[in-house]
């Protein structure tokens, strides 16, 4: 059947807020009957275009993106499909509604008039109730009312289609930011004498989680591992990577890998999950002896720890024998480097979105780590410590880059007071003389 030649008439612009033409689609069995194009006011404006459709199997074919409201007269006749529809949704709706309900199904989208007998207004409500935007009588037909109410019902459906994305959009937002909330590590140090602080901010807006990726676990030898690490990129791709590389690490190290046996792990599950072959990671790995006085350290193309020792300025530990970044080389072996902690000490592991930072009025310069030992070594000064320190240094490096880092940034912290372990140790109640009491050798966590 060939499909009818759009028919045009002008429309007032007065109330339409886009000022575009609007296309209107009548389904009516005997469209000229009810009213005709020739009513509607003749003013300059929005012009309306008319299809008329004697069925909904005609309709369907002119039902088009473009068309912006739909005016369903609730008397058509139901067809099969209708009733169809109706018996599977177990339906016992009058034809009207069950007529009203298909067109919504297959026009979603677009707004929708419905128009009635004037002395069924039962049924006219029960069809705004049903989901059309509004409906009009037969016999109160006119081209004033019938322009206004097309504009109405259009900007009805647009503020409800609009309505509706937010609150998907705003439920999409908390799912997420529960679930990037649960992948954030939990440090397992239970019976350690160290104290633990982390700071992270991905570079994305609205994001809780980066491609950069933390962990820190105790073993039950007593060494405490602790491991930060940096996918290259900043999507929600490279995030994903960056958790899985985490709990791949822990995995590996309560299993009882380390170092370098960890680090080709590592590289193996990059490869395997990554999407392309320039995806890369770097890590940063730290090994600390169960008395915390000494400390393996691995560097895969990863920026070294700054530490802090008591009486001391902080300094970068040796970084000249790190390995790759991971993914970079297959082979790859990066090897151990014995550092001297110390009694107390304080060891910041962070990543490079703290050091690539803009300073200077002009923002021509990167922080980089001679700044950064700079700047912490005077936060220091200033007698900050744990949780302190970490917030100043963050914010004081978004503020030297004028702004929002554009990387994402991760730092830890780990902390050991000698004297305050000596001070825990000797407020330890002592076993009585000849008694089998042994007192634990597990201290509680800081």
């Amino acid at each position: 059947m060939p499909v009818p030649e759009p028919q045009r008439c002008a429309m007032p612009a007065a109330g339409t807020t886009y000022g575009a033409d609007l296309t209107l689609l009548v389904i009516e069995a005997d469209p000229t009957g009810t009213f005709s194009v020739s009513e509607l006011p003749s003013a300059a404006g929005t012009r309306v275009r008319v299809r008329s459709a004697r069925n909904l199997t005609e309709a369907g074919r002119l039902l088009t993106d473009d068309v912006d409201c739909i005016l369903l007269d609730l008397a058509l006749p139901t067809g099969s499909e209708t009733r169809a529809d109706a018996r599977a949704d177990g339906d016992g709706a009058g034809d009207g509604l069950a007529t009203l309900k298909h067109v919504l199904r297959i026009a979603p989208r677009h707004a929708v008039l419905a128009l009635t007998a004037e002395d069924d207004a039962e049924l006219a409500a029960e069809a705004v109730r049903v989901g059309a935007q509004d409906y009009l009588f037969r016999g109160e037909l006119d081209g004033r009312l019938l322009s206004r109410a097309i504009r109405y019902a259009v900007e009805r459906k647009r503020a409800d289609i609009a309505q509706r994305q937010l609150t998907e959009s705003r439920l999409r937002a908390q799912e997420n930011a529960r679930l990037e909330r649960g992948l954030l590590p939990t440090p397992l140090l239970q019976g350690s004498d160290l104290s633990f602080a982390s700071r992270y901010r991905p570079g994305r807006s609205r994001a809780l989680l980066g491609g950069d990726f933390y962990d820190t676990v105790r073993t039950p030898d007593g060494t405490v591992h602790a491991m930060i690490g940096d996918v290259c990129g900043h999507g929600p791709d490279e995030a994903a990577l960056g958790v899985e590389l985490r709990i791949a690490w822990r995995a590996l190290t309560l299993a009882g890998l380390c170092g370098d046996r960890l680090l080709s792990t590592l590289q193996q599950v990059l490869e395997h999950e990554r999407d392309n072959e320039e995806i890369f990671a770097t890590v940063c790995t730290v090994d600390i002896s169960p008395d915390g006085r000494h400390a393996g350290l691995w560097l895969a193309g990863h920026p070294a720890p700054l530490i802090a020792r008591q009486g001391r300025a902080a300094q970068l530990l040796p970084h000249e024998d790190g390995g790759p970044a991971l993914g970079l080389l297959p082979h790859a072996r990066w090897p151990r480097r014995q550092v001297e902690l110390g009694g107390s000490w304080s060891l910041m592991m962070y990543t490079d979105g703290l050091i690539e930072g803009r300073v200077g009025p002009a923002g021509t310069q990167r922080l980089g780590q001679d700044g950064m030992v700079a700047m912490v070594n005077r936060q220091l000064e200033q007698g900050l410590g744990g949780e302190e320190l970490l917030e100043a240094a963050v914010t004081q490096v978004r503020e030297l880059n004028g702004g929002e880092l554009t990387d994402d940034v991760a730092v830890l912290l780990l902390d050991r007071d000698e004297e305050l372990i000596r001070r825990r140790g000797r407020s330890l109640p002592r076993p009585r003389s000849g008694s089998s009491a042994r007192v634990s050798a597990q201290r509680p966590p800081l």
